[in-house]
């Protein structure tokens, strides 16, 4: 059964304002070496990542392992401090705040991680895991909780006889449902969803995709949702942006972005999605080679070592990411 045949449609856009806007992110991780760990080189994980997220809408965030997506979403929320760049969420820039100042801003944005059982502690209930965020937050205790945590569990389909499990007794769309539960418990307006249905299997991956859509449009959160998988994120995105080597290269509503592709390597992330019909056949683009290393990147565009189309002057200068026609970005010099 294939995802598209079980997803219901996406929220429809409106008239949006940021939610978090992001300009120029990068987080560069030192390597060390020797002895005297002395600094030998950095990890360009994300290198100067612009975007922002509308109220009610949904970015989706895609490329291959290891181009930075997740760290984007780690480095947005500060659970890794960003090396440059700007932060900003709902218009005030959080991207310096101490660790008391950044607390109250911390409700507003919660993340879904891929893996449930890893990010669940073992040794609590379904309950006191919902519950936690509302005691640490000092929101509400007692029978408060227990009621409001009853009606987390009410919200993303759960029974209440539940809250006494734990972890182990969910199976793993369960799990995911407890995380989404978590993630809701301090109404925020923005949740990062870090490859949140990819551990799952086809059918529980609808079920949850369809969980999250419902719930956004029935309080209106804002999704940065990240995966690698296209046809998922074709239904739940109002807007892509394609990460490679830890730089945007296309950045564009999902009509445009599946149906005039610009860059070369949107392109080939479009032709490697199996087609759900053998009557009929998509041409297929092997990219040659493979990533480069993010301790040293190629000069020039990044993504040439591979590009089909590449000339000289993609080997020398760096393309910026520009609109090349109204709301669609690109980085690339042919374009």
């Amino acid at each position: 059964m294939a995802v598209q045949d079980v997803i219901s449609a996406p929220v429809t856009a409106g008239i949006r304002t940021p939610v978090i806007a992001v300009e120029g992110l990068k987080k560069h991780f030192p390597v060390k070496k020797g002895l005297l760990r002395r600094t030998a080189g950095y990890v360009y994980a994300v290198d100067g990542v612009s975007f922002s997220v509308g109220e009610g809408e949904t970015l989706g965030l895609v490329g291959e392992s290891g181009c930075g997506k997740s760290t984007v979403a780690r480095t947005v929320l500060r659970l890794v401090e960003p090396t440059n760049g700007t932060i900003r969420l709902n218009g005030r820039d959080i991207t310096r705040l101490g660790k008391a100042a950044l607390r109250p801003h911390r409700r507003q944005m919660q993340i879904i991680f891929q893996d449930p059982f890893s990010s669940l502690n073992p040794r609590m209930s379904a309950g006191d895991i919902v519950g936690e965020p509302l005691q640490v937050h000092g929101i509400a205790g007692g029978k408060e909780k227990e009621e409001r945590v009853a009606a987390l569990f009410d919200q993303v389909g759960l029974r209440r006889l539940q809250m006494r499990a734990f972890p182990h007794e969910f199976s793993g769309g369960q799990r995911q449902r407890i995380c989404i539960a978590r993630a809701l418990a301090l109404n925020p307006k923005l949740i990062i969803g870090d490859e949140p249905v990819s551990a799952l299997d086809v059918s529980i991956q609808a079920q949850v995709i369809n969980l999250m859509m419902d719930l956004q449009r029935e309080k209106n959160l804002s999704y940065l949702f990240i995966a690698h998988d296209l046809a998922v994120v074709e239904h739940i995105s109002h807007r892509i942006a394609v990460m490679y080597l830890g730089k945007i290269v296309e950045y564009t509503d999902k009509q445009t972005l599946f149906t005039n592709p610009l860059h070369p390597y949107t392109e080939a992330l479009l032709a490697a999605v199996p087609i759900p019909n053998p009557q009929l056949k998509r041409k297929k683009q092997l990219l040659q080679g493979d990533v480069p290393s993010p301790i040293n990147p190629p000069p020039g565009c990044t993504f040439h070592t591979r590009c089909p189309y590449a000339e000289a002057r993609c080997r020398l200068d760096v393309p910026a990411l520009r609109e090349v026609s109204p709301n669609h970005m690109v980085a690339c010099h042919l374009r």
